[in-house]
């Protein structure tokens, strides 16, 4: 995992995660480089982010050549 903070609460991250299924002899393994953004509102702190992953290694069936993580993180305060 990989998250630099920069300036004015964005920050760049890469965060791919390698999977293996040693009992069917399948994996993919993806990388990725996204960005995102933390910022306040009230006593609430948001993260929100975006993360293109391209998979530059897999062997089966069905599995992905391409994902988008995203997400949006809230810690509530008081």
């Amino acid at each position: 995992m990989f998250i630099p903070n920069l300036a004015k609460g964005w920050h760049l991250r890469s965060t791919g995660t390698w999977t293996f299924d040693l009992k069917n002899d399948t994996h993919y393994i993806p990388i990725g480089l996204g960005g995102g953004k933390v910022w306040k509102s009230g006593s609430n702190i948001i993260n929100t982010f975006v993360e293109p992953q391209w998979t530059v290694e897999r062997k089966g069936d069905g599995l992905p050549q391409f994902t988008l993580f995203a997400g949006i993180n809230v810690t509530f305060g008081k």
